[in-house]
């Protein structure tokens, strides 16, 4: 049950993503941090917002992040926040990464930027690396191990991890609800459904917040990180930029929205970025049940949690195609997104259906 050979790695730079190692180097020293000499550099090519580059030197192992380039609204790639909120939470969060240090000097490398330690370990993507092998009873404890990190994080002390102001306070879900909603409407194209009897029913049927606590906003396998010595032991949880406190069935529900399982149809199938369909895995029923018992919650119906989750995946999803059909990008993998769009809408009308409400 290990995967040494299958550790995370990063690849060649991409073309005009270059970085300026050296600058960065110079900045580490400034901080007091024992570099020597000009790292080798490497890009990670999953996700798709921020660049995350790795950086060796012959005694550290380093990760830098940094905005796009050309980026004009300094709120959706804020890095000084993400930050703030992964140092503020380690000491009460092991599996955070070790933050090194924020540079607010746009001059250094053309961007604001922090650097933090690396975790060496596997990340679990669309499907376990070629070689790592889980027999379905270790699957089974992966995934409740993951659930169990959720239910940790949703139990943290906000107020003793200095992290009170990254939020509003009551009322998240009825903000959640209206501003995706706006968003929908914004970026809707003719091709794609307007979500009009989703975005009513939602409206209709906003649940009084369970809670306010500090939630993840992208809990997903692939922003895990894996001992590869014990494949169902989580040593990190990685991509903090949506961070902030509200209510914690909102994360889960989130969460399904990517949750693929085994008998899942061909369109769900095509949105599968996690291995939820191995042997063992849980089912999205039994993931509601045991995070529920868990953390102790309760709610009767947990259909609205779900269809939020879904129609926020939807308006994703609709705002890259939104970008691509009016010629503001020409990445070819965004051509044909407006048919999950369709598909979306579909699952959570029938989600609605099922629930009775």
């Amino acid at each position: 049950m290990t995967g040494s050979g299958a550790v995370d790695h990063a690849g060649k730079v991409r073309a005009g993503e270059e970085l300026n190692a050296e600058a960065v180097s110079l900045w580490l020293q400034s901080l007091g941090v024992p570099v020597e000499g000009v790292p080798e550099v490497t890009q990670f090519s999953g996700g798709a917002s921020n660049w995350t580059y790795r950086l060796q030197y012959p005694q550290h192992d380093l990760i830098l992040r940094r905005p796009p380039s050309g980026t004009k609204a300094k709120s959706a790639h804020d890095m000084g926040r993400e930050y703030t909120v992964q140092k503020s939470l380690k000491p009460f969060y092991p599996a955070v990464p070790t933050m090194v240090g924020l540079c607010d000097d746009e001059s250094v490398i053309g961007a604001q930027f922090y650097v933090m330690e690396r975790i060496a370990g596997i990340i679990p993507r669309r499907r376990m690396p070629d070689g790592v092998k889980l027999a379905a009873t270790d699957t089974r404890y992966l995934c409740e191990n993951m659930l169990d990190k959720l239910v940790e994080l949703h139990r943290i002390d906000v107020p003793a991890a200095g992290l009170s102001s990254l939020g509003k306070g009551n009322g998240y879900v009825q903000r959640q609800v209206f501003g995706w909603s706006e968003r929908c409407v914004k970026a809707h194209t003719w091709n794609t459904p307007s979500f009009s009897y989703v975005r009513a029913w939602l409206k209709a049927n906003i649940p009084q917040d369970t809670g306010t606590c500090l939630i993840h906003n992208d809990w997903r396998f692939d922003n895990l990180v894996l001992d590869p010595q014990d494949l169902t032991n989580i040593i990190g949880v990685l991509d903090w930029e949506m961070a902030t406190l509200g209510d914690p069935l909102m994360d889960l529900g989130g969460m399904l929205a990517y949750w693929v399982e085994s008998g899942d149809g061909y369109f769900m199938k095509m949105t599968q970025r996690q291995p939820t369909a191995m042997p063992g895995m849980m089912k999205r029923t039994e993931v509601v049940d045991y995070y529920l018992r868990k953390s102790g919650l309760n709610v009767s119906n947990f259909a609205f949690y779900e269809v939020f989750g879904l129609f926020r995946l939807a308006v994703i999803a609709q705002q890259i195609y939104y970008r691509y059909y009016h010629r503001q990008t020409r990445n070819p993998a965004f051509k044909n997104i407006w048919i999950m769009v369709n598909y979306f809408d579909w699952r959570c009308r029938r989600i609605i259906r099922q629930s009775g409400n």
